[in-house]
């Protein structure tokens, strides 16, 4: 084994551990905390004026939970930018019965790329001729 492949990448295990605990990771890990606890006062709050016959406090019971996830979702959007759970789409493929078409097309595209480049090539050739008869 080389020495490269012995050693752990250093650099992304420090750039975790820095965004986990720097000073603006701690103000959000509290933030998270301060909130998911709100959010556990006014569940057993509302639970409670619930059970005791307000039927209002009913949604209320539902509503803190769903926020305190809502939290939670943002607080790992905020320590994990960039991070996605999507797959890259893949590009759509062409139909076997198609496919000798496709290669039909771009036989023809090539060809008149080359012609194109054949008469760039041509023209300046063609300038000079001209520049020369006019002298």
């Amino acid at each position: 084994m080389s020495d490269t492949e012995k050693v752990p990448d250093e650099g992304s295990a420090k750039e975790v551990t820095s965004r986990l605990t720097s000073a603006s990771a701690i103000k959000t890990h509290l933030t998270l905390v301060v909130g998911l606890a709100l959010c556990a006062v006014a569940f057993w709050f509302e639970l409670s004026r619930a059970e005791g016959g307000n039927e209002l406090s009913w949604a209320y019971v539902f509503e803190w939970p769903l926020l305190a996830l809502f939290a939670i979702y943002m607080w790992w959007k905020i320590l994990h930018p960039g991070f996605t759970i999507r797959r890259p789409r893949e590009k759509p493929g062409v139909a076997p019965e198609y496919q000798r078409m496709l290669e039909a097309w771009e036989g023809e595209v090539r060809k008149l790329e080359m012609d194109r480049k054949s008469e760039e090539s041509q023209s300046p050739q063609a300038d000079d001729a001209l520049n020369r008869d006019d002298e």
